[in-house]
């Protein structure tokens, strides 16, 4: 499988698993970070570095996760990066996590932009043409239980 910037591809182990070898809940959020600061750095952006770079720091504010299917202890997921929104000075980003091409998860995270005194920036245009990059959600999440 080729990897693209946007897209990651990993094998679940033993350590991802609870004891009966399902996903534990929290461990899409190690990948949603991965995959974001890795596209990132592939646009030429590190995100520890953006006081640097761009003149303002990003915080998360607000992230969430809903679990559609149960994966399982060595099954092959990709996370795909997708934009789901950008404001004048907050946007978010959203994970698409498929096995064989059918959603399993779906994440996002809000990030809010903060200049040098922590107090509310605008999203930089260097920054904004790079989340604009991102593809579209492919997926709808169902909504409910």
């Amino acid at each position: 499988m080729t990897q693209r910037p946007d897209r990651l591809t990993f094998q679940l182990a033993y350590g991802d698993c609870d004891v009966v070898g399902i996903a534990y809940f929290g461990i899409y959020y190690r990948w949603m970070e991965r995959a974001y600061t890795t596209w990132l750095y592939s646009q030429g952006i590190r995100s520890g570095e953006m006081q640097e770079q761009l003149g303002i720091l990003t915080v998360g504010i607000s992230s969430g996760a809903t679990y559609i299917q149960a994966v399982k202890v060595f099954d092959e997921l990709t996370c795909q990066v997708v934009l789901d929104r950008i404001g004048a000075s907050s946007y978010v980003v959203g994970y698409e996590f498929t096995r064989d091409d059918e959603l399993v998860t779906r994440g996002q995270m809000t990030y809010a932009c903060r200049d040098l005194d922590w107090k509310k920036a605008p999203v930089p245009e260097k920054l904004r043409a790079v989340l604009e990059s991102l593809p579209a959600p492919r997926f709808d999440v169902p909504k409910g239980g």
